[in-house]
């Protein structure tokens, strides 16, 4: 006897799908594109974790903003009046990435200049993620227009793009590679 998989339900087969309170929307829902982007902002970190030139203390944290990535996209797929709600955002999850900034920011030259994406594959896979970042924030916006948001997250996938910023940088110094200076005149 072969198993049935678990995995497809068909239910969203003709283009919606259920929030967590039990409403079907379009799957082009502002909501579902904001936890989509979530979702793949997830991916791309899984990713760069696996890469060998992404320091180890980086990792670590990287490995515990997947777990708030996924709590983000569970609060962005609940529905206000859900009768099950998620739990909110701590605030030291904002503090902790922004001391993993500090820290690797320290160590990295003063810049004054753009700075382009590239100098190894691993920097240029962070800023990738970090544009990833920046379209989920638009998304996670677009969504605070018509329902609520905690203005926490929000401020915590602005400070992701910050974090993955400063981490391509740390990435390139730390292999050797040079920085790529946006030069206006080329």
């Amino acid at each position: 006897m072969t198993k049935k998989s678990n995995v497809y339900t068909r239910t969203g087969d003709s283009g919606t799908t259920s929030l967590v309170g039990g409403t079907r929307v379009p799957k082009t829902h502002p909501r579902l594109e904001a936890y989509g982007t979530v979702d793949e902002l997830n991916s791309w970190l899984g990713l760069l974790i696996q890469l060998p030139e992404v320091p180890a203390p980086q990792k670590e944290v990287m490995a515990q903003i997947q777990h708030k990535l996924f709590d983000i996209g569970c609060m962005l797929a609940t529905e206000p009046d859900s009768a099950w709600q998620p739990q909110s955002l701590p605030e030291s999850a904002l503090t902790a990435m922004e001391n993993a900034i500090d820290t690797m920011d320290a160590q990295l030259p003063v810049h004054n200049r753009f700075i382009l994406p590239g100098g190894t594959c691993a920097s240029a896979y962070a800023n990738i993620a970090r544009t990833v970042a920046r379209r989920t924030e638009r998304r996670i916006l677009t969504l605070a227009q018509d329902a609520p948001v905690d203005p926490l997250l929000i401020k915590y996938i602005n400070r992701l793009s910050d974090y993955l910023f400063i981490l391509s940088r740390a990435i390139n110094i730390s292999c050797g590679a040079s920085e790529i200076f946006w030069n206006k005149n080329c």
